[in-house]
């Protein structure tokens, strides 16, 4: 068959209905999950021109939306598809953690996720027609749904031919972003930051491993050694794989907290600027990290090939994934009902006077609060 002038001009529509097929049908499993919430999707509109949604609650309530592109951690799976001998696409792992970049973060507003919808933008449409991948990246869709409580009622796939385009040896790499909505119900679940005190006691809950920041800097050392993501660990895994980890979803986590009236002054992601983050707020104080988790492979790995310290816990979580901030009289109460829901908790630390920095004890180190 003739392909169409639009064919030829990089845009094949042919190599790309068979992806939305497949995202669809995954999308159609997922329409109960927001029930839970009293949140009921549309099901005859499910499509890539919207979800539309109703609340069928009672409570007074409130709407929160997070957009989030999950960066380069899906170069690295295209990497090990294309070069590790394995067979294995990762997508499944890749859509969890491009899911979870925006719901952990709306959560931290005390917010529930009830809808996502994807974007997935590759730089030709030859990359859509990869039957097995797009398989993957609809089953993991579908299981990060599930698992955090929302639907997947509508996306895009556009191919962008003259905008995206991977960085070689990947021969193709598309960017992955996506918007959660979630509903705050009743309203007094709202949590703003602005009860954030001295003397307050910090949380840390374990992390999955890097989940999806500092991506660039792995992939930049990766690139430098000779068997690039195919190194093995002292664990025994690659670096490739340990990278792939996807992210924690903390969704049931913080439902828990909040379910059981826990007083929650801040709740904050380990993400971007790492354990520096800690001191996220713009108001003066330090927060003195006393007590710490195990830091996973990767991490000490980075440490172990030159990266300093300090870049270390400026880039990466450092096994801690989500912070809790809340009342000293709290604590106790917080620790037992995370870990019945499955979490690593540990207190971390504390909130104190003085100038706005991490006081990072386990490693003697002060940090300059995130930006600095």
């Amino acid at each position: 068959m003739k392909k169409s002038a639009y064919a030829q001009a990089g845009v094949d529509y042919t190599k790309i209905e068979p992806f939305k097929h497949a995202m669809i049908a995954a999308g159609r499993q997922t329409i109960t999950f927001p029930n839970k919430r009293d949140v009921f999707i549309n099901s005859d509109v499910l499509h890539a021109h919207g979800g539309v949604f109703e609340y069928r609650g009672t409570e007074k309530h409130m709407w929160c939306n997070t957009q989030e592109g999950l960066g380069n951690k899906n170069w690295i799976a295209e990497w090990m598809y294309q070069f590790s001998g394995e067979g294995k696409t990762y997508y499944d792992a890749i859509a969890i953690d491009a899911a979870l970049m925006a719901v952990n973060d709306v959560i931290a507003q005390g917010a529930m996720p009830v809808v996502y919808t994807d974007e997935v933008a590759a730089g030709d449409s030859e990359w859509f027609a990869d039957e097995k991948r797009a398989e993957d990246l609809a089953r993991g869709f579908l299981q990060v749904c599930k698992e955090a409580g929302m639907a997947l009622p509508a996306g895009e796939s556009p191919a962008l031919k003259y905008l995206v385009k991977a960085e070689p040896p990947v021969k193709s790499a598309p960017s992955l972003s996506g918007c959660v909505t979630a509903i705050i119900a009743p309203t007094s679940r709202l949590i703003t930051g602005k009860n954030l005190a001295i003397g307050d006691a910090i949380i840390g809950v374990a992390s999955s491993g890097v989940h999806a920041n500092g991506i660039s800097l792995v992939i930049k050392k990766a690139l430098e050694l000779p068997e690039k993501f195919m190194t093995k660990l002292p664990g025994g895994t690659t670096l490739g794989a340990e990278t792939l980890i996807p992210t924690r979803s903390y969704v049931n986590l913080v439902e828990t907290l909040l379910d059981n009236g826990v007083g929650i002054h801040a709740l904050l992601p380990g993400t971007g600027s790492g354990v520096s983050k800690i001191a996220f707020d713009n108001r003066p104080a330090t927060y003195r990290i006393h007590t710490w988790t195990n830091v996973p492979p990767l991490m000490q790995f980075m440490r172990s090939i030159g990266v300093s310290l300090e870049d270390c816990l400026k880039t990466f979580n450092w096994g801690v994934g989500y912070y809790i901030f809340l009342p000293r009289s709290e604590v106790t109460k917080t620790l037992e009902l995370g870990r019945a829901a499955g979490y690593d908790l540990l207190e971390v630390g504390q909130v104190e006077e003085g100038e706005r920095q991490v006081v990072f004890e386990p490693e003697s180190i002060t940090l300059p609060p995130p930006g600095e």
